[in-house]
């Protein structure tokens, strides 16, 4: 017993946490390769590795993968101090060139020479498609730094293997991500690029993307879904998301056929966003006026967000919301009180469906059944519920307000 305890103990000295193990690197100069601090790693790593995050059978284990900062051509090495068959008979390292090998397109190099040389070809890189928008961002050291918002097509020269580059990065940062089948002229893509200088010359560094689904709308109308959207962790925090969603909003409202814009399946981060980005562009709506707002979420608002925005009503009553809170005196008791009513009353939603179905359970369940099912419409709970929802609204929309005034 002592020696199988023994064993394990060493072979767990064989197992990596791969959210470390795995480098990565946006390479622009060639110091960059051995500079840590240009190196990121993973959020996420459970699709090719397991629930676990873990490979087993190797110590020092690094997986570089490593991209020129704009094409993205791509290194690959795995590297590590000792493995697990050297020393131990009948045991088997996992295979993690294999499991790398089945997510990166092929095209890739091994070799750090020829990684070289594809990043000397930088300078013949430009941007995919069209430019919608060009914005300043000033960095930590005062300098300016110049990026653009194009929209490219599938059928572009090149676009469909350096998309299948770009779209790696879906598996370490977005936790549910997979990679879109994109032979179908429905999908539109959105990419950010800065602008920067290298020995005199002007090269493009990816900084993020979207990609959006245009669905049919019965008779004649389309409706853009965002797919998917992710900003490079190493220009995450500086806005770029944000101006992101608010170029491609803006592109699909100057078109007529569009009816709203919606997501699939967005996540926390994402909602915070559009709320902040929905919020800037309905505050100068006539309907959304200071004065309009204590008079109540009107069908003025719906329909202008809606023609002028292609905001639907959902993510138009969060706007209103928003704004409304702006424009009301919370230290005023009765103030405060009926902005509390008025969200509440929305947040109620569920709660009134759930009184609904409780009231059909009366008529058709056993007392028994209906015991069980009394326990999850408590009143009680529900109150509870519905108090905790509203501060947590009102937390979301208080710093979407106070990021509002920064930018003013």
């Amino acid at each position: 017993m002592a020696d199988v305890n023994a064993m394990e103990k060493k072979l767990a000295e064989y197992k990596c946490d791969t959210n470390e193990a795995i480098c990565l690197k946006l390479v622009r100069f060639q110091d960059d390769l051995d500079d840590d601090g240009t190196t990121f790693h993973p959020e996420y790593s459970h699709q090719v590795f397991g629930d676990d995050e873990v490979a087993f059978g190797y110590k020092g284990l690094q997986i570089q993968l490593f991209y020129t900062a704009g094409n993205l051509s791509t290194l690959f090495k795995v590297k590590y101090s000792s493995k697990v068959n050297d020393t131990f008979d009948c045991v088997e390292a996992d295979n993690v060139e294999g499991k790398i090998r089945e997510i990166i397109p092929a095209g890739f190099t091994c070799n750090s020479d020829d990684f070289v040389s594809l990043l000397e070809k930088e300078a013949n890189f430009k941007p995919f498609g069209t430019m919608l928008h060009s914005y300043t961002v000033h960095n930590e050291e005062g300098e300016q730094l110049t990026y653009q918002i194009h929209k490219a097509e599938i059928s572009c020269p090149g676009f469909q293997e350096y998309h299948e580059r770009l779209q790696t990065f879906l598996m370490w940062f977005i936790e549910t991500a997979s990679f879109l089948e994109v032979d179908d002229d429905r999908w539109d893509f959105f990419l950010v690029f800065e602008k920067y200088n290298k020995d005199g010359e002007t090269l493009y560094a990816t900084v993020g993307y979207m990609t959006v689904y245009n669905y049919y709308v019965y008779p004649d109308k389309t409706r853009p879904r965002v797919s998917q959207m992710l900003i490079l962790p190493p220009f995450q925090g500086e806005g770029h998301g944000a101006q992101l969603l608010e170029a491609v909003h803006r592109f699909y409202c100057g078109l007529p056929k569009v009816q709203d814009i919606t997501a699939e399946d967005p996540s926390e981060n994402y909602v915070k966003l559009r709320d902040y980005v929905l919020t800037k562009l309905c505050q100068n709506l006539p309907s959304f006026d200071a004065d309009k707002l204590h008079l109540g979420f009107s069908a003025d608002m719906i329909k202008e967000a809606q023609e002028k925005l292609k905001i639907n009503k959902k993510h138009a009553r969060r706007v209103y919301e928003i704004l409304r809170l702006r424009a009301t005196d919370m230290s005023d008791e009765e103030k405060a009180r009926a902005y509390r009513l008025e969200v509440k009353k929305r947040l109620f939603g569920p709660y009134r469906k759930n009184q609904r179905e409780l009231a059909k359970m009366r008529k058709c369940l056993r007392p028994e059944e209906l015991v069980s099912h009394m326990g999850q419409l408590d009143t009680q709970a529900q109150q509870e519920e519905l108090e905790k929802s509203y501060q947590l609204a009102l937390e979301d929309y208080r710093r979407v307000l106070e990021r509002l005034a920064s930018q003013a």
